[in-house]
C-alpha cells in the first residue's frame, strides 16, 4: 500500500471542523477504512461505539462517519454526547470491536477531531493508525466506490451516560462518602456537564456546578482546565474546600485547593503516588509520568522509596510504559491521570474521585497535603509558530540552547517541542533559580518568534 502523510498526530485526527481532512467526504473514508482495516479477522458485522463531545461541528463528523463505516458492513452503537473514557468504558462494556470519540479535547470549539479506542479500550497503536490512514487516502476508497454486499446499522445505546456514571462512581471506596465536603466544579461547557456533578452529589458532596450548559459554541470558552484561574474564582467565590477543572472532553482533571491555588498533574502523580506506596499497591513502587513532570516529582518518590519513569509526552506515551511494564498509576502535568487499576485511559472523573478518596482519609486540608511534593522552578512558554520546520535546523535557537544548559551546568534543563495538536511550539526550562530560567526562557523564546513566530 503506498504511504501518505499521516491523518494522525499525537492524539488521535484532529483540525479545524469542515476544512480538510475534516471534511464529510474524507471522514466517511476515514470510517470506511477503520471497518476495513479493524475487522480484516472478524466474523460477522463489526460493532463500533462513537460517542462525541458538545462541539457543533459533532453532528456532521458522526454522520460522515457512520455513512463510511455503515457501508463498510459496521454495526453503530451511538453512545451520544459523553466523555472520552466513558466511550473506552462503553466499548469494552459492550464488547464492541472498536470505540470512537468526535472531540478536539481543550481546544476551541472551532476544532474537532477523531480519537479511536481498541476492543480493549486503549488506544490504537501508532502502526494501526498508519495503516487506516494510508488506506483511507487511496485511490479505491477516494473514489467511495462500495462493492460490499453487506450494509451496517445503526442504533442508540441505552443510558450510555447512566452506565458510565455507575462505572465511575464505584471506583470511589466502598463504605464512604464525600459528606461534609463543598466542591466546585468547572466542566467547561463540555461533555462531563451532566455526568461529574452527579457523581459528586451522589456520593454526598456540597456541589456547585460552573459551565455546564453547553451551546456548541462555547466549550473551553474562558473555562475548564486550560483556564485554571477560573476553577481558583469558583472556589474563593462558593468557599469550596476543593475544586475540580475539567477539559472538554472530560480526560483531564486538575484540582484547586481551598485557598484557590491550583494543583495540577505533577501534584496530583505525587499525592497518588505517595497513598499508593504507602498502602503496598503501587506496582514496581513505579509512577509513569512524562518529560515534561517536574523533577521535584522524582525527588519525592524516591524519598519514600518509589521512582518515577520518564516518558515522551503525550498520554499514548504514558499509557504504552504502564502496559508494557504493568504499571498502574502514571500521568500528565496537563491533568491526563490514568489509575489503570480501574480504566484504559486518561479519565478526569476516575482520577478525581481516587485523589479525592486521599483526602477524605488523610483529613487534612488540600492546601496541606499538596505539600507533599516540592518542586523545581520551571518556566514554560508556549508560542505560536506559522511553520513546523524542524528544530535542529533552527541556528539561532540551538545556539542559545546550548548556551543555558552549559549555563545551568547540569542544574537544570531545556525541553523544546512542536505541539502535535496546535500550532503551538512548546518551550520549558527548569531549575533551581527561578530568575535564572526565565531570563533564559524569555531569549530563547524571542529567537523562536523572529524564526518562525
Amino acid at each position: 500500500m503506498a504511504e501518505y502523510p499521516s491523518l494522525f498526530g499525537t492524539d488521535g485526527i484532529r483540525g479545524v471542523a469542515n476544512q480538510s481532512p475534516l471534511v464529510p467526504e474524507m471522514i466517511a473514508r476515514i470510517g470506511f477504512a477503520a471497518i476495513k482495516i479493524l475487522g480484516r479477522d472478524h466474523d460477522g458485522p463489526m460493532s463500533v461505539v462513537i460517542g462525541r463531545d458538545t462541539r457543533l461541528s459533532g453532528d456532521m463528523i458522526e454522520k460522515a462517519l457512520i455513512e463510511g463505516m455503515t457501508s463498510a458492513g459496521a454495526k453503530i452503537l451511538l453512545a451520544g454526547k459523553v466523555p472520552t473514557p466513558a466511550v473506552a468504558m462503553l466499548t469494552r462494556q459492550a464488547k464492541a470491536r472498536a470505540g470512537v470519540v468526535i472531540t478536539a479535547s481543550h481546544n476551541p470549539f472551532e476544532d474537532n477531531g477523531i480519537k479511536f479506542f481498541g476492543a480493549d479500550g486503549y488506544k490504537l497503536s501508532d502502526e494501526t493508525e498508519s495503516v487506516i490512514s494510508d488506506f483511507a487516502q487511496t485511490e479505491s476508497t477516494r473514489r467511495l466506490d462500495r462493492i460490499d454486499a453487506i450494509v451496517g446499522s445503526v442504533e442508540r445505546m441505552e443510558q450510555p451516560l447512566r452506565r458510565y456514571m455507575d462505572f465511575a462512581r464505584a471506583t470511589f471506596p466502598a463504605g464512604r462518602s464525600l459528606a461534609g465536603l463543598r466542591i466546585a466544579v468547572d466542566c467547561a461547557n463540555g461533555s462531563a456537564s451532566k455526568s461529574t456533578p452527579t457523581v459528586l452529589r451522589e456520593l454526598g458532596a456540597e456541589v456547585h456546578a460552573f459551565h455546564v450548559t453547553p451551546d456548541g459554541t462555547n466549550i473551553n470558552r474562558n473555562c475548564g482546565s486550560t483556564f485554571p484561574e477560573e476553577i481558583a474564582r469558583q472556589v474563593r467565590e462558593t468557599a469550596a474546600h476543593v475544586g475540580l477543572s475539567h477539559d472538554g472532553d472530560a480526560d483531564r482533571i486538575l484540582f484547586c485547593d481551598e485557598g484557590g491555588e491550583v494543583l495540577d498533574g505533577d501534584v496530583l502523580l505525587a499525592i497518588a503516588g505517595l497513598d499508593y506506596l504507602k498502602r503496598g499497591a503501587l506496582v514496581d513502587r513505579t509512577i509513569v509520568a512524562t518529560v515534561m513532570s517536574n523533577f521535584g516529582l522524582d525527588e519525592t518518590l524516591a524519598k519514600a522509596g518509589g521512582k518515577v519513569l520518564r516518558t515522551s509526552v503525550g498520554d499514548r506515551h504514558v499509557l504504552s510504559e504502564m502496559v508494557k511494564h504493568g504499571l498502574n498509576v502514571g500521568g500528565e502535568q496537563s491533568g491526563h491521570l490514568v489509575f489503570r487499576d480501574f480504566t484504559t485511559t486518561g479519565d478526569g472523573l476516575i482520577s478525581a474521585l481516587q485523589i479525592l478518596a486521599i483526602l477524605t482519609a488523610a483529613k487534612i486540608p488540600l492546601s496541606k497535603l499538596k505539600h507533599c511534593l516540592v518542586r523545581y522552578p520551571q518556566a514554560q512558554r508556549n508560542l505560536l509558530v506559522k511553520r513546523k520546520p524542524p528544530l535542529a535546523e533552527l541556528s539561532s535557537v540551538q545556539k542559545l540552547i546550548s548556551e543555558t544548559e552549559k549555563s545551568l551546568a547540569g542544574r537544570g534543563r531545556v525541553l523544546l517541542r512542536y505541539s502535535g495538536t496546535e500550532p503551538k511550539v512548546r518551550l520549558l526550562l527548569e531549575g533551581p533559580d527561578e530568575n535564572e530560567i526565565n531570563r533564559h526562557a524569555d531569549r530563547i523564546a524571542a529567537a523562536l518568534t523572529a524564526e518562525i513566530g
